[in-house]
């Protein structure tokens, strides 16, 4: 009997290695486990999760993210299954939601040393060789630069520097920091300011047409290429979906910086997961580049937040691009073989997008159909979180799932903080006919903190229906804001967009207006647009409308823009470029 037994869960831990070592893909936003932390508005009504702020940095053969107020941070082989390490940095608990704020990381030989925003010069500067686990010591008892978003960079030649700033009044600085001392040598000087006068895709608001308030510069994170020093900064306001990442270049590490002739280089204002600015560029274990940054969703608080992760590149020409194209669509992780310069996106498509779904119960307002509208701002809630409550989708026809991302939502949650035991369960159901159901996915034994779950088919599987029942929440409601389904279905792609015009007025050269024949055949659409005919690096998921609004455009230079029509079948062609002056 014992071998019998031993022989089985010898069986079954193989079977569990085979299916872990399957899923080579994620999907934005990471699943990692938020904290809940309603900063700075807190209400009984609003708490929620959130995070923004990241950097993510590879020391020792691992990957460590670092993101604000979390009350620790995680650690990974392979950016996809994130561990969790509680540590709590600062030292004065004065405040309830007191943590890190936009953290800055720093390797020196064998030793991580991370530090977090202040405008204190009373701020440790910790250290590690072994962050795997809450092993950290003070390096520096309080740093004396004092810096708010601050970001470190090693030169070649094994000098320190630190850049900073977040304001929309004050710009980013720069300063040299002693390699023993770990503290500021000389004066700090001003490096970049925000020209929302001439970079279109600065100017305050969700539209680029909010005067209230002037935007924001920050989040400073510097790499080098080739000799170069890339100075990159977030704008124009992380509540916006046009929340970006910018670029300066030099050829010295304070400059003088010139602005990237492509800008923002890190871009999402449609689609599911909007948002990608105030992050950081790394490299991976085979020397690809990736950017890992802030989505927002901004519906319980402004600071409502979440992270993504996108391939990044360096051209031919030293310009630096993020690659957000079907963004939050399976992506394939890191791996020796990949090719930044080409998309990392699988090819599998939305397979449910405004599709019929029906459901256990509904709370209020929370109606059936907002879990698939792609907004990760909208949701549907069940009545209560029961046991047993369930949401089902329609995909319309027979099709090849290949992969579902379950995006939780917060409706009437009751935690504050951090916390290691909360736990996500549920079953997932398959049919092909809405009466027969096959058990897919079984997690009613998960005791992990699942947000965003994404689980990659080890099998892909032919169906029509798919239905969630919910078997236990962390706190709130059963609430979906995004029940994803990804594969193929069998009919045909989209053909061609027509009649694609771009207008850019006299009055208003920053901005330019879109429109296009609607495609019966689409689900929506990608347009892509650069400064040159081969860089068209910035990407914008449209759905629903045959019209867009284009703002983030550089005042006194010419744009070339294609879009290309996508459905559940596939991506249809690209248009000719059509250029404007």
């Amino acid at each position: 009997m014992k071998l019998r037994f031993a022989f089985y869960l010898a069986l079954l831990l193989v079977i569990m290695h085979s299916v872990n070592a399957q899923q080579k893909t994620y999907c934005n936003p990471i699943n990692i486990d938020y904290g809940y932390c309603p900063i700075p508005n807190f209400t009984e009504q609003g708490k929620h999760r959130a995070t923004a702020d990241p950097v993510i940095t590879l020391f020792k053969g691992n990957y460590y993210l670092f993101s604000t107020n979390q009350w620790g941070y995680w650690w990974s082989a392979d950016m996809l299954k994130w561990n969790f390490v509680p540590r709590k940095f600062l030292k004065h608990w004065h405040k309830v939601y007191d943590e890190l704020c936009a953290p800055a990381t720093l390797v020196l030989g064998d030793t991580l040393l991370v530090i977090g925003s202040t405008h204190e010069k009373t701020f440790p500067l910790w250290m590690s060789t072994n962050p795997q686990k809450d092993e950290w010591k003070e390096a520096v008892d309080s740093f004396q630069a004092g810096a708010w978003d601050p970001g470190f960079f090693v030169d070649e030649d094994k000098r320190v520097y630190l850049y900073w700033g977040s304001s929309n009044f004050y710009p980013i600085y720069g300063q040299e920091i002693d390699r023993k001392t770990l503290q500021p040598i000389g004066e700090k000087k001003e490096l970049i300011r925000l020209h929302d006068d001439v970079h279109g895709w600065e100017r305050f608001g969700e539209h680029n047409d909010n005067t209230f308030l002037k935007p924001f510069m920050e989040g400073a994170w510097v790499n080098k290429h080739k000799g170069k020093y890339y100075l990159q900064y977030g704008a124009p306001g992380t509540e916006f979906s046009g929340y970006g990442d910018g670029v300066y270049v030099a050829d010295q590490p304070m400059g003088p910086f010139r602005y990237q002739l492509h800008n923002p280089f890190s871009y999402k204002p449609g689609g599911f997961a909007r948002g990608a600015g105030h992050g950081a560029t790394y490299q991976d274990l085979y020397d690809q580049w990736w950017h890992v940054s802030t989505i927002v969703i901004g519906t319980k608080n402004n600071f409502e937040r979440r992270i993504g992760i996108w391939p990044a590149q360096f051209d031919q020409d030293g310009i630096l691009s993020a690659n957000t194209a079907f963004g939050d669509y399976p992506h394939y992780l890191p791996s020796s073989k990949a090719d930044h310069s080409a998309s990392l996106f699988t090819g599998w498509m939305l397979l449910n997008y405004q599709k019929p779904v029906k459901v256990s119960s509904t709370l209020g307002a929370f109606s059936p159909n907002l879990s698939v509208d792609e907004d990760i701002k909208t949701y549907w809630s069940a009545a209560t979180a029961n046991k047993g409550e369930w949401i089902q989708t329609d995909l319309g026809a027979l099709s090849t799932v290949r992969a579902v991302q379950i995006n939780y939502a917060d409706q009437d949650v009751t935690l504050m903080g951090k916390y290691t035991n909360t736990y996500h369960q549920y079953k997932l159901y398959s049919s092909v006919d809405g009466v027969q159901w096959k058990l897919l996915v079984d997690k009613s034994n998960n005791q992990t903190d699942i947000p965003h779950e994404y689980v990659e088919l080890t099998t892909a599987v032919q169906t029509r229906y798919l239905k969630l029942e919910n078997i236990h929440m962390p706190t709130g409601k059963f609430a979906i804001s995004g029940f994803r389904v990804f594969g193929k279905g069998k009919g045909a792609v989209p053909d061609e967009v027509k009649h694609f015009v771009v207008l850019r007025g006299e009055s208003e050269r920053r901005n330019s207006w879109l429109k296009w024949e609607v495609n019966p055949t689409a689900t929506g659409y990608t347009i892509y647009t650069g400064t040159a005919p081969d860089k068209l690096y910035t990407s914008i998921m449209v759905y629903g409308a045959n019209e867009y609004y284009f703002s983030a455009m550089e005042k006194d230079q010419p744009y070339y823009f294609q879009i290309e029509p996508f459905n559940e079948n596939g991506i249809g062609k690209r248009t000719v470029v059509v250029k404007v002056e």
